[in-house]
């Protein structure tokens, strides 16, 4: 068995250390943060458990990658499976319920939006969602990067892939257009905003394949997790701890090289060494603490500058809640009349905490987690961040989501916050937005450098969520295991 070892402990390494720890290899994991999960963790502030990055969850319906993952190690985590996904308030006033049931949803989508080309754009939109979910664990290998990729690939072929694989050629944009869906304004409007939850960019930009699974996600399985993400996160590192991993907190990696057929790996908290290493940070770190020049030349046309990048605005609040005071969604999205001023936000994310999870709030109180994305982030970029969080309350009092007199708590971030939290470069979350430039084949493979070294996580295939990054883990587990059986 190998001795490898892991940098971070996001949802992307933490699936590929369980799959490894599976197989009995020797694991060391190494993270720079005090808690595990990266962007899918929580922290306590005032009484309060605040997510850290991601609040929505999917991924663990049959063939997904979150069912995988949990099936194989044999762990079960507290969630509870929302009847209601999320709920967007449009700028003209209208407020949509995006139903999980799939002709639910479109009869909702047709009373707001009007019924020309409805029906048979989502129903375009699922069936491309359905594939690439269905394909999505089945390909491994995928993107293809040696021989044996490409026969594996081969191996797993279905002829339905020839009908669908063309769609990574045309935006969403473009689907738009083939739908008669371009003129009607409101609807686009709540495209471009989706779209930015789940693929960082708008319908010019994103590719189909990518696109209709994004706009989708609502339909699949959506959940909460009880006392934050961290408790997902903590089932995991338990479990690699019981088998053995060593995990190290506080210990953030300065140097990695490859020197007499092993990984020296040079950190904060001392000096470690392995036989194969694997990244779950984005590749802009990495490239910056293991500078080996063929890896340079390799991914700097792969790496994306902050102006390609987001990272984002975010407010925890603790509130009391109000007598009565039962949200039908625990999601929403709040479209703006007005962009907030300096970022030029569109919309805002706001995710309760379940009324009932005492982890998090005392019953009588509640957790709200507010985000919006702020582009080209520069953790020097001066923002009122106070004045900004003052616009967006006036906004979600004007709703009935969070009345201002019942705020208890809170605190506000941006990208400076974000970087000292993961480490990421420029504080960028979210993953690397989707650009029609970048087809799905041409994104970072789980290898990086030919020997021994891989990365996983949000800047490889498959990028964005908590699903594809346990997906791209689950990847470089299996490429990986390639590798270790030679």
């Amino acid at each position: 068995m190998s001795k490898i070892i892991i940098v971070g402990t996001g949802m992307g390494s933490l699936s590929a250390a369980a799959l490894l720890a599976k197989e009995g290899h020797e694991l060391t994991i190494l993270e720079q943060n005090y808690l595990p999960g990266g962007c899918s963790s929580s922290y306590y502030r005032q009484g309060f458990i605040f997510e850290s990055g991601a609040t929505t969850l999917v991924g663990f319906d049959k063939g997904m990658p979150l069912g995988f993952l949990f099936d194989e190690i044999g762990l079960e985590i507290d969630t509870e499976r929302l009847k209601v996904p999320m709920k967007v308030h449009l700028r003209n006033g209208e407020t949509l319920i995006r139903h999980n049931d799939l002709e639910h949803w479109i009869s909702e989508a047709e009373s707001i939006f009007g019924t020309k080309g409805q029906r048979s754009f989502w129903k375009f939109c699922f069936k491309i969602s359905k594939f690439v979910w269905e394909s999505s664990l089945k390909q491994q290998a995928f993107p293809p990067t040696s021989f044996s990729d490409l026969c594996s690939l081969a191996a797993s072929f279905r002829p339905e892939q020839l009908t669908k694989i063309p769609w990574a050629f045309y935006s969403m944009d473009y689907l738009l257009k083939k739908f008669g869906l371009n003129e009607n304004q409101l609807f686009v409007d709540f495209v471009n905003e989706q779209l930015l939850i789940t693929a960082q960019n708008f319908t010019k930009e994103v590719n189909v394949l990518f696109g209709a699974t994004a706009l989708c996600y609502t339909n699949f399985g959506n959940y909460y997790v009880f006392g934050g993400m961290i408790q997902m996160v903590k089932k995991i590192t338990d479990w690699l701890e019981n088998k053995g991993a060593a995990i190290h907190y506080r210990t953030k990696v300065e140097n990695v090289k490859f020197e007499n057929g092993q990984y020296q790996v040079e950190s904060s908290n001392g000096h470690f060494s392995a036989d194969k290493i694997l990244f779950g940070i984005p590749i802009n770190n990495v490239i910056e603490i293991f500078p080996d020049e063929k890896l340079k030349k390799k991914y700097i046309n792969k790496t994306l500058n902050n102006d390609k990048l987001y990272s984002a605005f975010q407010i925890g609040v603790g509130f009391k809640r109000p007598a009565g005071f039962e949200p039908d969604a625990l999601h929403h999205q709040i479209h703006l009349i007005n962009p907030l001023p300096n970022i030029n936000a569109a919309s805002v994310f706001l995710s309760y905490s379940h009324p009932i999870d005492w982890y998090r709030a005392p019953l009588d109180k509640m957790v709200a987690s507010i985000s919006c994305h702020i582009p080209n982030p520069n953790p020097d970029l001066d923002i009122d961040k106070e004045a900004l969080a003052q616009i967006v309350f006036d906004e979600l009092d004007s709703k009935g989501l969070i009345p201002r007199d019942a705020i208890e708590y809170f605190h506000v971030s941006g990208a400076a916050a974000w970087e000292r939290w993961t480490g990421r470069k420029f504080g960028f979350v979210g993953g690397y937005p989707q650009y029609m430039r970048t087809k799905p084949w041409q994104m970072i493979d789980a290898r990086l450098d030919g020997r021994g070294a891989y990365i996983c996580g949000d800047s490889a295939y498959p990028g964005q969520g908590i699903p594809g990054v346990a997906l791209s883990g689950i990847n470089a587990f299996y490429k990986m295991k390639c590798s270790l059986r030679k």
